[in-house]
């Protein structure tokens, strides 16, 4: 499995930007897609994931209202819209891919990942 991050850019307190993991190799056997981030100087945290199997979807605390996740399967694509930007958004986004089933909330439990693209929101 294959996973490719864009989208990130500079954009202002308040506005929107909407990222996307492209999906390539042997995608069937995903079970879970997810959202983390890495702030500077911080660990890598959970932002959003959703499950294949069950269609359920898992946000972070910190940006549950303001972010959505969604997948477009026939093009092997997740997004992440984020809305409402906070300056304390500023960070390298990264999606991850899971084999095993359920949702989970630490890096760790993740398989494959794609390069980062950067957010870098302004105040």
């Amino acid at each position: 499995v294959q996973l490719q991050a864009s989208g990130g850019g500079l954009v202002q307190t308040g506005n929107s930007l909407r990222l996307t993991c492209a999906a390539s190799g042997r995608t069937f056997s995903i079970n879970v897609m997810g959202w983390f981030r890495q702030a500077p100087g911080k660990e890598r945290e959970f932002v959003a994931a959703f499950s294949r199997s069950d269609g359920s979807t898992f946000y972070a605390d910190s940006v549950r209202g303001r972010f959505t996740v969604s997948r477009d399967n026939a093009n092997r694509k997740m997004y992440l819209q984020m809305n409402s930007l906070k300056f304390e958004d500023t960070a390298v986004y990264y999606c991850a891919s899971r084999l095993r089933d359920g949702i989970r909330y630490n890096q760790y439990d993740y398989d494959y990942w794609g390069q980062g693209t950067e957010v870098t929101v302004s105040s």
